[in-house]
């Protein structure tokens, strides 16, 4: 069984990580806090040692504890002095500290994309939409469904009529952006008793806060990202719009990300822990956590004492929380990235830290001790993305290094520019269609004030469903639907598929003590996943599609497992029989 890199670094990550943090004098200290300003910390205590009691002190030297995750022992905490970390540092029982986000700053509101990995690809929003016919949906399905030709390359409409299993009792969490629980294709299957949201906005990036506390509710989603992605997972079989690849299973909102896309060391924490606590079986992560596209033990050759340390601390919480979210039972997927990246050999790291904004500075990034996190930490199933002829998409990551535990499986994540020489060619079919949120598709432009869809709307291919029919009218019982590609989308349909693995197999009376170690769903989801080889001559050459030379890519391995696919194609009809 193939398992994710930093898995092999478990045992000794703890070791490095207290090393380099451990001492006072290990780190720089920060610029000073002016009195008005206020800086959040991200505090690791060493293992064994009592988090509460460590953010008693914390509390006594002068920080206010925001939150204390006694599951990996980390505590949030802010402060106006500049001294506070140099103060941390040197208390006993700490492990390392990191700088966490900033807290009540204003500002313009900037989007974080586009990212090199995990924000969907982006490409020209006026687009073609291909043919104006809207296919039939297989027998017994949603009406949109016959446009989801991911569903239908990993066999799942095939897998609901021939098995019946749909995801009964199965629980996904989705640690995204968060989720429109009101949508029409979600509302149905959204558990708002367990979803939670554990970020706070952030003006700065995120713009005006939409509460008085900057904290949205656990069935918002102010970017779309997470929408899209719990639909591909889990739209509901409802006879309106679309459904999803386990289409009863529960979904989940365990809110990691800002509004902005923006991904930070303690919200995806506290998710991954909650999820383990409150018995989730799938996790999806379609994302890296900032601020660092890697993080690297003792830092790039590039970075600052205080930098190192920081991503240090980084990789000991992200390893300890992914750790304890296995331990609880919970199957953890991963997307593998948008940057064309041969992971065996990463290219310099421009990116990163992406906040705040203008920090960025060349990195040098060793593949043997960087990692892009989560979905390099361990327990993680990574998942690379295809276009609907099965090559690998030109934006996703791969590796030359099928050994090296950076990939896992395939999955279809769309390609706009799939299809040459034939009419599908950049349209938007290429795509992956799923739900978006309305206040979302009004913000941009691509449906009006009515509920109307817009010329900007119509030229990105957005599609709207109603109940009643009337789609020109205004009605609460409409919902509407985006095309997005990218390694987010690879991954909710692997998620999607280990979710059915689960309700095939899994055991337990009721969704609260339903289950399958995640272990041995991974083992069902490699196991059962459709065998592709490596193209012939080993190479694709993408300039035929507009591409330039870089992004000529060499596949290693066999048809069973190579560094494009992993160990294939992941398939539904597989891992229900």
């Amino acid at each position: 069984m193939r398992r994710s890199r930093l898995s092999a670094l478990t045992g000794v990550v703890a070791v490095i990580g207290a090393s380099l943090l451990g001492a006072s004098t290990a780190t720089a200290a920060p610029a000073a806090a002016s009195a008005d300003s206020t800086t959040g910390f991200i505090v690791l205590a060493e293992k064994g040692a009592s988090a509460q009691a460590l953010a008693d002190r914390l509390s006594a030297a002068g920080g206010t504890v925001r939150s204390v995750n006694t599951a990996i022992g980390m505590v949030s905490v802010s402060t106006t002095s500049g001294a506070f970390a140099d103060q941390a540092r040197a208390m006993a029982g700490v492990a390392g500290v990191a700088a966490d986000r900033s807290i009540g700053t204003t500002g313009v509101t900037r989007a974080k994309g586009p990212d090199p990995v995990e924000k969907e690809h982006v490409f020209q929003k006026s687009r073609a939409n291909g043919s104006a016919d809207l296919p039939a949906p297989p027998e017994g399905h949603d009406p949109l469904d016959g446009l989801l030709w991911g569903a239908e390359m990993v066999n799942a409409f095939e897998a609901h009529m021939t098995s019946g299993v749909t995801g009964d009792k199965v629980r996904v969490g989705i640690l995204d952006t968060g989720v429109d629980g009101k949508h029409i294709d979600l509302r149905d299957n959204f558990n708002a008793d367990l979803s939670r949201n554990f970020t706070t906005d952030m003006p700065d990036i995120d713009g005006p806060c939409e509460e008085a506390d900057c904290t949205d509710a656990a069935d918002v989603d102010d970017d779309g990202h997470g929408t899209h992605v719990a639909g591909t997972i889990a739209a509901s079989l409802n006879g309106v719009g679309l459904s999803g690849i386990a289409p009863t299973a529960e979904i989940v909102n365990i809110r990691g990300g800002q509004d902005s896309g923006y991904f930070f060391l303690a919200p995806v924490v506290d998710a991954l822990t909650y999820a383990g606590d409150s018995g989730l079986d799938v996790v999806n992560m379609s994302f890296y956590v900032d601020p660092w596209l890697y993080n690297c033990l003792g830092g790039a050759p590039e970075d600052s004492e205080a930098a190192a340390a920081e991503q240090g601390t980084i990789i000991e919480a992200m390893t300890r929380a992914l750790d304890y979210a296995n331990s609880k039972g919970v199957t953890l997927v991963g997307a593998l990235g948008n940057n064309h990246e041969d992971l065996a050999k990463p290219r310099t790291d421009y990116s990163s830290p992406d906040y705040p904004d203008g920090a960025a500075y060349p990195r040098t990034i060793d593949n043997k001790t960087c990692f892009d996190l989560p979905v390099e930490g361990p327990h993680v199933i990574g998942v690379s993305a295809l276009g609907p002829s099965e090559r690998k998409a030109d934006y996703s990551n791969y590796t030359t290094d099928p050994t090296s535990g950076e990939i896992e499986v395939s999955a279809p994540g769309g390609w706009y520019r799939d299809g040459l020489g034939t009419d599908s060619y950049r349209t938007n079919g290429n795509l992956i269609l799923s739900t978006a949120p309305l206040h979302v598709l009004q913000a941009t432009g691509e449906v009006d004030k009515n509920g109307n869809i817009t010329k900007a709307g119509r030229d990105a291919g957005v599609m709207k469903a109603c109940t009643n029919g009337k789609h020109q009218q205004r009605t609460a019982e409409c919902g509407y639907y985006q095309w997005l590609q990218g390694t987010s989308m690879a991954a909710p349909h692997a998620s999607g598929v280990a979710a059915l693995a689960v309700a095939a197999h899994g055991s337990g009376s009721s969704a609260a003590t339903f289950g399958l170690v995640p272990a041995t769903t991974r083992s069902i989801l490699m196991g059962t996943a459709r065998d592709h080889a490596c193209p012939e001559g080993g190479v694709m050459d993408y300039t035929n599609v507009g591409r330039n030379a870089e992004f000529t890519a060499t596949c290693v391995g066999t048809p069973e497992f190579n560094g494009f696919y992993g160990a294939g194609i992941v398939d539904a009809m597989g891992v229900v029989q």
